[in-house]
């Protein structure tokens, strides 16, 4: 079996993904993002960066605004399109408030100005793994909980749905036309497969799999 390549980040580590034409840029922001402890991956284009990028990965994008062929806005809305959450903090030398809009508008983390100001930057790197991780450890929670919900059976989800909205027992049992105990019996299964054991679990559950968790 070849090994992995390793150009392509692991999905588990932050990583850093640095986009720069100009060699020493990269060298010194490299640098400085490397004595914070991050792993860092650097390329001289955004065509080099789509070539080995694994959108399952975790971490930030650096990117300077001005490069030719295709310029870090543009690659910052194809990711946007594409639907990669990888948080993108702007760099550029040639800053102006139309490309700053775009840039925000895109979901850019943050917006900074050559020469990049050091603290700035590391702080801003910091926000935008700290998002990723918390909407990554998000997602992993509503696709368990999606799961565990679907795994039920249609009755047993009609009742959790009642659960959920407040209704007793009785007033479920009404509501589906079947018997108290029946629903006390689904709910009992309900509880048992989704793993809670207090009303409280339950609902959160329930919202994490819709989205709606807060």
């Amino acid at each position: 079996m070849p090994e992995p390549s390793p150009a392509r980040a692991p999905a588990t580590e932050p990583t850093v993904f640095l986009v720069d034409d100009d060699d020493a840029v990269r060298d010194a922001l490299g640098t400085l993002i490397g004595t914070v402890g991050l792993g860092v991956r650097d390329y001289p284009d955004p065509r080099a960066f789509l070539a080995e990028f694994d959108p399952e990965a975790v971490g930030c994008l650096v990117l300077d605004v001005r490069m030719p062929h295709v310029s870090g806005l543009q690659l910052q809305e194809q990711l946007t399109r594409e639907g990669v959450d990888l948080p993108v903090v702007v760099i550029t030398g040639h800053g102006d408030i139309d490309v700053c809009r775009r840039a925000f508008k895109a979901g850019a983390v943050e917006f900074l100005t050559k020469p990049v100001d050091e603290l700035a930057l590391l702080e801003a790197i910091g926000l935008g793994i700290r998002t990723h991780l918390a909407r990554r450890e998000r997602l992993a929670a509503t696709r368990e909980a999606r799961g565990a919900v679907a795994a039920l059976t249609g009755r047993e989800r009609e009742v959790l749905r009642l659960i959920v909205e407040g209704a007793s027992n009785k007033q479920a049992a009404r509501t589906l036309g079947i018997s108290a105990r029946t629903v006390e019996t689904h709910r009992a299964s309900v509880f048992e497969k989704l793993g809670v054991d207090s009303l409280a679990q339950l609902v959160r559950v329930y919202l994490t799999s819709v989205g709606e968790a807060p």
